[in-house]
């Protein structure tokens, strides 16, 4: 095939044949990513392409209000401005944790911080369900099912029928868990083969003792309540114990999930298939009662979710949802500033046709389950929902290109659940992102993020306070980006060396690392926020970019409980998976030692970012001769 009528095929399919990357520079596809791309999609078919021709209407009873999904009401706008921690739930861990943060720390944490603090809500990573059996993967953006909860968040003794046991049998549990106590004050990276060996087992033993009458109802109802989704995943988990987690090396009569073969299994596995489905309703029995605990501590808005872009492609959505999903390809993100390689997030992305045929019907599920029991919801990667990186199997990130969604029905199915859950969308918008896109969402309140390492002027300043975005969760960083004490003293330099992960030469990454933390000392004493030429501890630092975000109009501030406590070791650093242990780090201070949810509370540094916010960063000083800072 000519290049050219490559080219134009590409584009009548929706994929993109040129691009511009983080820093304005036209990048042309090559001919190898556009076929790639192209095999994937599959055969054309009738549908008009992502954002042409008609919008579509949802297949009767898919969800309430019905009509074109681009006219799905805009999401609520938040109650006041406020702020709130963000947190990765796992690392947060209490003296009654079993080695890992769950549901009851997220309550504590709430409740303490909303009562103590004025906080307004509490961001947490996205808790979908991880594999049944060890080895888990310790990635939150890596599930099995972004449907489901992981019962690694589960606090056992918090579970009614616990309370019924024999003494004995409790005692047994209490042995469980004691191992994993003590590992909590040891420094020791969060183990989650052996939390999950332990928990499971505890959790079996409840499992097998008596559940009364109106608990069983309170199952059974649960269960209709989620029909189908939750026979697949408890059908899927019972399955990867017998087989394995990745459905494609499964025997190929059980890889097709409305198989005969699969419904004989059910059968013949329903014991286990009746204990992954109680798994699920004491997960969102826990995830209640951490947001009712929320909002009677007097938060305004509560615990904030987070949607993942994608699931693991041998996962239960992949294996349930396999007609909807594009396969020999995976999403990812294209080279930018903090990952020059790009990434490959190895998630199997949405097929847009496919998706479109089915009513958008499967992204409504997933988004309605997400807002449930939330205040409000966070979309990671929300340009997802316009278009999406993919990256052909066997390339590297780099050479992938971006394919295009039909962005009014899928941004109307994340506002329209919104409306109806009366509660937030935030939609993550850091990275290469159009500016028409933002204004899209915006227009839907949805509500953008500002992260401060990004917010800059053409020439390379800091945005100063005042010309932020109002409509967004402003942030001093993410868990993709080192913690603000490594950023502030350059660390994440160091630790990038060691690593192999720099795309340039170490001494233009010192030289750039020192240039950058130069310009935002300038913005600060130009704030007021630290003395002019002085050089303030990475302590007094992080807490003068905390007041300088205060001084932003952004509605929701979110403020790191890593940040507070003086944490330096990143949670992710995106381009590694064994070279450094992500998502294992348990919250600790500057020098590594865990700081449990208890010490929290007495912490120094975490009431001064919080009275710091609070403050809005104090009173920030008079443009020079009246004028407008620029």
């Amino acid at each position: 095939m000519a290049s050219a009528q490559l080219r134009r095929r590409a584009e009548a399919r929706g994929v993109t044949t040129a691009y511009r990357d983080w820093r304005g520079r036209r990048v042309q596809v090559s001919d190898e990513t556009l076929m790639a791309v192209l095999d994937a999609l599959g055969p054309d078919s009738s549908a008009p392409g992502p954002g042409l021709g008609h919008h579509l209407v949802p297949a009767a009873g898919s969800w309430p209000s019905q009509g074109h999904l681009s006219g799905d009401p805009a999401a609520p706008a938040p109650p006041h401005r406020g702020w709130g921690f963000t947190v990765q739930l796992y690392s947060v861990r209490s003296r009654r944790s079993w080695g890992h943060g769950d549901l009851r720390d997220l309550a504590d944490l709430a409740i303490w911080s909303g009562r103590e603090l004025g906080a307004a809500f509490v961001l947490i990573n996205p808790l979908h369900a991880a594999e049944p059996v060890p080895p888990i993967s310790p990635s939150p953006y890596l599930p099995m099912s972004r449907r489901f909860i992981s019962p690694l968040y589960l606090r056992v003794e918090d579970i009614p029928e616990y309370a019924l046991l024999p003494a004995r049998q409790r005692q047994r549990i209490d042995d469980l868990a004691a191992p994993l106590r003590a590992s909590n004050t040891s420094g020791a990276l969060i183990d989650r083969d052996a939390v999950w060996t332990a928990k499971r087992a505890a959790l079996e033993i409840v499992h097998a003792g008596p559940l009364p009458a109106g608990r069983q109802a309170a199952l059974g109802r649960f269960w209709v309540a989620e029909g189908q989704a939750l026979d697949d995943w408890a059908t899927w988990c019972a399955l990867a114990e017998s087989y394995g987690p990745d459905w494609r090396v499964w025997p190929l009569e059980l890889r097709d999930a409305r198989s005969a073969e699969v419904r004989k299994e059910r059968e013949r596995l329903a014991g286990r298939v009746r204990f992954h489905g109680w798994l699920q309703w004491l997960a969102a029995e826990q995830r209640a009662a951490a947001q009712a605990a929320a909002r009677s501590a007097g938060m305004g808005i509560g615990v904030i979710g987070d949607l993942a872009v994608g699931a693991y492609p041998g996962g239960a959505d992949t294996w349930a949802l396999a007609d909807v999903l594009a396969t020999g390809v995976s999403a990812g993100a294209p080279p930018d500033e903090f990952n020059p390689r790009g990434q490959d997030w190895t998630l199997a992305p949405w097929h847009p046709s496919q998706l479109a045929a089915a009513g958008y019907r499967p992204l409504a599920d997933l988004v309605r389950a997400g807002f449930r029991n939330s205040g409000g919801l966070r979309a990671d990667h929300v340009m997802g929902f316009f278009r999406l990186w993919w990256v052909p199997r066997g390339m590297a990130p780099s050479q992938g290109t971006y394919v295009r969604y039909r962005h009014e029905a899928m941004v109307g199915v994340l506002t329209g659940a919104a409306a109806r859950a009366g509660a937030l969308a935030v939609g993550e918008d850091l990275g290469t992102v159009d500016p028409w896109i933002r204004d899209y969402l915006a227009a839907r309140r949805v509500l953008g993020t500002s992260m401060l390492w990004f917010e800059r002027l053409a020439d390379g300043r800091p945005l100063p306070p005042q010309r932020w975005r109002r409509d967004c969760l402003a942030t001093v960083g993410t868990h993709d980006v080192p913690p603000a004490a490594a950023f502030v003293t350059g660390e994440h330099v160091a630790l990038r060396v060691r690593l192999g992960l720099l795309a340039g030469s170490l001494n233009d990454e010192r030289e750039q690392a020192a240039a950058a933390m130069a310009a935002w000392r300038d913005a600060l004493a130009g704030q007021g926020l630290i003395q002019p030429g002085s050089e303030p501890g990475p302590a007094e630092l992080v807490r003068a970019l905390y007041a300088y975000l205060a001084r932003t109009p952004s509605v929701l501030l979110g403020v790191s409980l890593a940040d507070a406590v003086g944490e330096r070791r990143p949670q992710n650093l995106p381009g590694t998976t064994t070279e450094y242990p992500n998502w294992c780090v348990p919250l600790g201070d500057g020098d590594g030692r865990p700081v449990l949810l208890e010490d929290v509370a007495t912490h120094p540094g975490v009431r001064q970012l919080a009275e710091t916010v609070l403050a809005r960063g104090g009173d920030p000083p008079e443009p020079p001769d009246g004028q407008k800072a620029s």
